[in-house]
């Protein structure tokens, strides 16, 4: 199991733990708001039983316990009569009342007539629940209830809850995995600039070897000292890339089918040649680049390109732009075994590989050369599994020639 792998393992299992624990949460809330909601209608009933029970008490010690448990229950409620008419209310807001007073009675009491409230409050009692049916003096009534504000808090308590873990989890991973990448930038910069320090020294060997060579052989003219002189030349290229990585680098304006056609006739006649190369595009299209960088994105782009071709195949990078919108296409096709529709995504992260002793870094790092060093784009524009797959890569123009032709 390569790191990219086990690393998404771990994200479901955390995300199947938190949907657990949310749900265990939400249910056992549930559970309560339902225990709750019964004990609320109980107390209900017993509150209008003692409002029955006041018309028929006539003992004084009785009727004062009778009002008291009446008193103790605060259920918000409101009786009507069979006609629908509000007979008496508890729990309700104080400052207002369903009984017409006179207008300066109420000015003097500082009360405030609002028969809408009571109206929206029983209308709201009866979509809550079913009202508790009693008779009364031979006359039949109705007691309407609603959720007390504890119960009423305690339903929205989860999701206010759940909120607030998934914000303090958004934020905590968020700062974790930042705090973790400036970490793993760090060790990169670091080893990428070592090992740009640890080469100098042998490919200055090699160039003064190469020069021995020539002089005590007189080989000047050799077509194999002229490869080795450009494979050393390659070397130093590396090195540079190296040397660069965490500080920014200049860019150039360069011709880009110029640029990416250097690199291919380069690499080309390094692979083998069962592997057709095709290039076509508009010469004119011009772009900031960073050369050493730049060929290092084709470089793992070509390879991962002859990597999936088993056996004879062809590669095929096309160069177009959009004049509207001042964007340059770099398209690198090949004949090779595809990449799932899933993995689209999934092939530009680190560890991310499908050969066993691949590190899993070539794409990561040319995501990161072309997003954070030309201020580009690069994606899997197209791929099917035994046809073959098309990277694309997005630049901002500097410049259009006018005879270029898009």
């Amino acid at each position: 199991m390569n790191p990219y792998q086990q690393k998404r393992r771990w994200k479901y299992f955390l995300l199947a733990f938190a949907v657990v624990i949310a749900s265990g949460s939400v249910f056992y809330t549930s559970y309560l708001v339902k225990n709750i909601a019964h004990s609320e209608r109980t107390r209900a009933q017993v509150w209008a039983l003692s409002i029955k029970q006041l018309s028929n008490t006539y003992d004084n010690d009785f009727l004062s316990y009778v009002l008291t448990v009446r008193d103790s229950l605060v259920v918000p409620a409101i009786v009507t009569n069979a006609k629908g008419d509000i007979t008496t209310t508890r729990g309700l807001d104080s400052t207002k009342t369903y009984i017409k007073l006179d207008p300066q009675e109420l000015k003097e009491r500082k009360l405030k007539y609002d028969p809408g409230y009571f109206q929206d409050e029983l209308a709201y009692m009866k979509s809550q629940h079913e009202p508790i049916r009693l008779t009364m003096l031979n006359e039949p009534l109705l007691v309407y209830y609603k959720d007390s504000a504890l119960l009423t808090q305690l339903k929205i308590f989860p999701y206010i809850q759940l909120s607030v873990i998934a914000i303090f989890l958004m934020v905590a991973y968020t700062a974790f995995s930042s705090s973790r990448k400036s970490e793993q930038n760090q060790v990169w910069v670091g080893l990428a600039k070592e090992t740009a320090h640890q080469l100098g020294t042998p490919i200055s060997s090699l160039m003064a070897w190469i020069e021995l060579i020539k002089e005590k052989f007189n080989a000047d003219d050799d077509p194999l000292m002229s490869e080795m002189e450009n494979d050393v030349k390659r070397l130093e290229i590396v090195a540079d890339r190296f040397s660069k990585i965490g500080s920014k680098p200049q860019l150039e304006e360069h011709s880009v089918y110029e640029v990416v056609k250097d690199f291919v006739d380069y690499f080309k006649v390094r692979v083998s040649n069962k592997i057709a190369f095709e290039m076509t595009g508009n010469r004119r299209l011009m772009a900031g680049l960073n050369i050493p960088l730049f060929d290092w994105v084709l470089e793992n782009l070509l390879k991962n390109a002859v990597n999936a071709i088993e056996g004879t195949g062809n590669i095929k990078v096309q160069i177009h732009g959009n004049k509207q919108k001042k964007l340059i296409f770099i398209d690198i096709t090949d004949t090779g075994k595809g990449i799932p529709r899933s993995k689209f995504d999934t092939v530009f992260q680190p560890g991310y590989t499908t050969r066993q002793r691949g590190w899993g870094l070539g794409l990561s790092l040319t995501k990161r050369i072309i997003q954070n060093y030309h201020n580009g784009q690069i994606f899997v524009k197209d791929s099917e599994v035994g046809k073959g797959t098309t990277f694309r890569i997005v630049l901002k123009t500097t410049r259009y020639d006018k005879e270029a032709k898009l």
